[in-house]
């Protein structure tokens, strides 16, 4: 099955293997996609599809040096190398909308962009900058209902921009700890107006941003990535977590998007995942349902062939495969990653991965 075509509504995909996105850190100036990023996901193009790194939908959501946003021009036309050059392969491939919120350093932002998220905490641990070394994230301002507005209208105006670009669609990154997930953690989020202090409020900004994607560029385009249980960026389980989760993916039903993508981190060493809720949500959403963490081939037929996904995600081993689809299709040797270039500049550990000779 593994190798089957699939129709994600209305893109048709060669294959059933999604690569995952995977922050790699290679953005020009500018936070622009450029002619090395259009190469490697090029390599990468016979995945049935290929989600991007993350990407911001906003000046303020570039929380990490070197990565990409998509919300002026200048990063529509770098976007555009790599549509084209993945379709000119024969691939589909859509963005990864990824607001970093408080998961940040000022010293990553533009001039006259902010930290901010839900609630005022400060996120544990550090991140690189290129210009201080490894520093303690910035201390957040707590968004204002006008910030929150602001925020889904920048989401709308990437996803209409994302269309422009040659994408064929956008995934909404609501996991990983990062702004919408941030709202949507009971851990993170300690708001008590109308998006926080019950499920339903903290399961609203969510939400309206996907509502607005829809509007905008027609659900057929808008999946959404969740990390129910995961710990990173100190999120982690709270009360009451599968029936919120469970609640949000019944009206992200409604709304018939590109599908729903679900990420269990146990591999990494953290919680699992439970069973049953993977399978409840997998039952509460009428659509494409994506699977990812630590899979392989054999563990991604499993799934496939137990109806537990329609598509499975693999992230490290197309880091170092950009064949991965042909080498499991031959069973043939997997190259091994390198993970000190995983978010280095510079095509070493990027674009010179070996594929199978011939």
């Amino acid at each position: 099955m593994l190798f089957e075509a699939f129709s994600l509504r209305a893109t048709p995909l060669n294959n059933r293997t999604v690569m995952s996105p995977l922050t790699r850190s290679r953005a020009s100036d500018n936070n622009t996609a450029n002619s090395l990023m259009a190469t490697y996901y090029a390599q990468r193009a016979s995945a049935g599809l290929i989600i991007t790194e993350g990407t911001s939908p906003s000046p303020n959501g570039l929380g990490y040096a070197r990565i990409p946003g998509l919300f002026n021009d200048a990063q529509v036309q770098g976007w555009k190398l790599v549509t084209d050059a993945v379709h000119a392969k024969g691939g589909k491939i859509v963005v990864q909308l990824m607001h970093t919120g408080r998961v940040s350093h000022q010293a990553n932002l533009p001039a006259g962009a902010e930290v901010f998220g839900p609630s005022p905490e400060t996120c544990p641990g550090e991140m690189w900058t290129d210009t201080q070394g490894s520093q303690p994230h910035t201390p957040p301002r707590v968004m204002t209902e006008a910030d929150i507005q602001a925020v889904i209208a920048e989401y709308t105006t990437a996803a209409r921009l994302a269309i422009k670009a040659g994408f064929d669609g956008i995934e909404l990154h609501a996991a990983n700890g990062y702004l919408l997930e941030q709202f949507l953690n009971a851990n993170v989020n300690r708001r008590t107006d109308g998006y926080g202090g019950t499920a339903e409020g903290r399961n609203r900004l969510v939400l309206e941003v996907a509502r607005a994607a829809v509007k905008e560029i027609g659900a057929e385009r808008v999946g959404i990535r969740l990390s129910p249980h995961g710990v990173v960026n100190s999120t982690g389980a709270f009360e009451g977590v599968d029936e919120q989760y469970l609640a949000l993916v019944k009206q992200l039903s409604a709304l018939s998007l590109m599908y729903v993508h679900v990420l269990d981190h146990s591999a990494m060493g953290a919680p699992p995942v439970p069973v049953k809720l993977k399978a409840d949500l997998k039952a509460a959403f009428d659509g494409p349902f994506i699977l990812a963490g630590g899979l392989n081939k054999a563990s991604a037929q499993q799934a496939l062939s137990e109806g537990r996904a329609d598509l499975t995600a693999m992230g490290r081993p197309f880091i170092a495969n950009p064949d991965l689809v042909e080498r499991m299709r031959q069973d043939a040797p997997l190259n091994g990653p390198a993970p000190e270039t995983f978010y280095t500049p510079g095509a070493k550990g990027y674009t010179d991965y070996p594929a199978l000779a011939g």
